[in-house]
């Protein structure tokens, strides 16, 4: 993992966004994926909304799928979430970023699902500093849908590159400054969202772990 680590590095800092394909082992993706599945299949997973905390709403206009947060009590989660630490380890390493904490959900987008353009976090909040987006899609067709599309800034109308959900691919990008979208998905998508944070914490305000 120390090269790919590495080439994400390198590549944040070039232009702010990287793709890594293969990232992960079959076997690693594959009892993800029916983690997953399992959970959607006992009724776990909740529509996803916008806005944290208080500002947290519904809005199917502008996101359509349905998501459940990563356990470090359940042995599948936490094979992922040791896998993003290393990660978060080496890219302080190398990057400096003060990153402190890693949050993660798995996300389901049925066929006709969805997340239009936006950005991760506001400019200065620092409470998310860099995205993560793993996919568990096997045997994904072009006509398929459900890419990722990058974009360099909020200005540009055509995004930067285009990712197509394969799986295990891992997408890293800095989440203050790259604007992105689902495009629309034909069949159910599968993947992992995540989140590297730093510490928040102040005299009148504790950042809790999730």
């Amino acid at each position: 993992m120390k090269n790919a680590h590495q080439n994400i590095a390198d590549d944040l800092v070039a232009r702010g966004w990287s793709v890594y394909p293969d990232y992960l082992g079959a076997n690693v993706g594959l009892s993800l994926k029916q983690r997953l599945r399992g959970l959607n299949a006992e009724g776990e997973l909740t529509p996803a909304g916008i806005g944290r905390e208080d500002e947290h709403q519904l809005a199917p206009d502008i996101r359509r799928d349905k998501t459940y947060w990563l356990e470090r009590r359940d042995e599948t989660d936490l094979s992922y979430l040791r896998l993003m630490e290393n990660l978060r380890l080496d890219l302080n390493r190398d990057l400096f970023l003060g990153l402190f904490e890693y949050e993660a959900h798995y996300a389901l987008y049925p066929a006709g699902g969805f997340y239009k353009r936006h950005v991760d976090a506001l400019k200065g909040e620092k409470n998310r500093l860099v995205s993560t987006v793993l996919y568990l899609n096997e045997n994904w067709q072009a006509g398929d849908g459900g890419e990722l599309a990058i974009y360099l800034n909020e200005e540009d109308e055509t995004p930067v590159t285009v990712v197509s959900p394969h799986f295990g691919t891992l997408v890293c990008f800095l989440s203050e400054d790259i604007p992105h979208e689902v495009l629309p998905a034909h069949k159910p998508r599968h993947s992992i969202a995540g989140w590297f944070r730093c510490n928040a914490s102040s005299a009148d305000k504790v950042d809790p772990l999730r």
